[in-house]
């Protein structure tokens, strides 16, 4: 299977980097300035989960390659139309689409933009990022990929996919509701996002405050109302299941946010707190803690704008 990961940072570069160890043909579509690094300093991945170094087959949306039998999108929200036409000369009639972003509505402009079939669901569960030197440094178990057809089904072709997947050092997994596991991921990363970087904290400190426990129960109550105005699928419990997964977590973990916040990048609040905050004005549902993280976050954006 002929793969192409579009971006080599922290999810991209991680994932792939796994599945180049166990043989797979993995093409990485890059900027030039990415792609001159990686051609210096090769792909390194730093994790506890094993390191890994090697020289990666690198290409950029000028080169002329494929069609790609898998393409998967680590890209951010905000990068999203550039990769949708980055990855057109790549797709062909029976390409696969697999994206990791966060949040649900990139999928309506991937099948706007390549139909229906062509577009998988997945979602990722991992703290990673790039060091100063491009490394990709992964400091927790936790290297979850998600992947299915959004119909449930287990089809020929994804079964060739799990098959690619099998036998790396992360957890691939198949899943046969990946419509529901992308809705609970959207609530997991929009609460701890919004909480973590709003309030510029890893999530140990704001847990151990009463009124933080309870500011995060009180977000995840909003977001799971207004997913449920919007008939999403999502399960009845699922919000004292986030609320268990947060308070369970490492007290020194971080949301991608807040490390970009940190790094001066732009962050996904449109994508993720943005996008329910809309539909909650659609569907008259009260939301004063999403709207309170939501007004800082583009707060952040505004300054940021005018550094």
């Amino acid at each position: 299977m002929k793969i192409l990961i579009v971006g080599a940072g922290g999810i991209g570069g991680y994932f792939g980097a796994r599945l180049m160890e166990t043989g797979q043909d993995v093409t990485f579509l890059v900027r030039e300035r990415r792609k001159a690094q990686l051609e210096k300093t090769e792909l390194h991945v730093e994790s506890v989960n094993g390191n890994m170094q090697a020289a990666p087959k690198l290409i950029t949306a000028k080169e002329k390659a494929g069609p790609y039998d898998l393409i998967v999108l680590t890209t951010k929200s905000y990068q999203l139309q550039g990769a949708i036409d980055d990855i057109r000369p790549f797709a062909g009639e029976s390409s696969m689409i697999l994206p990791l972003l966060n949040g649900i509505s990139h999928i309506d402009r991937l099948v706007e933009a390549f139909g229906e079939e062509r577009v998988l669901g997945g979602l990722c569960f991992i703290e990673t990022t790039l060091d100063e030197n491009g490394k990709v440094v992964q400091t927790s178990p936790m290297n979850q990929l998600v992947y299915g057809e959004r119909s449930g089904e287990k089809t020929e072709r994804i079964l060739e996919v799990e098959k690619a997947f099998s036998g790396t050092k992360a957890e691939f997994m198949l899943s046969e509701n990946i419509g529901q596991d992308m809705w609970h991921k959207y609530l997991f990363i929009t609460a701890m996002s919004g909480i973590t970087a709003a309030m510029a904290s890893p999530i140990g400190p704001i847990r151990t405050l009463e009124s933080g426990k309870r500011t995060i129960a009180a977000l995840l109550g909003e977001l799971v109302a207004v997913m449920k105005a919007m008939d999403a699928p999502v399960r009845e419990t699922i919000a004292e299941e986030q609320l268990e997964k947060i308070m369970s977590l490492g007290p020194d973990m971080k949301s991608s946010m807040q490390r970009d916040m940190e790094k001066g990048q732009p962050i996904e609040a449109d994508h993720l707190q943005g996008h329910l905050l809309e539909k909650a004005k659609a569907h008259n549902v009260a939301v004063p803690v999403l709207e309170t993280i939501y007004t800082k976050l583009k707060l952040y954006e505004m300054n940021s704008q005018n550094i």
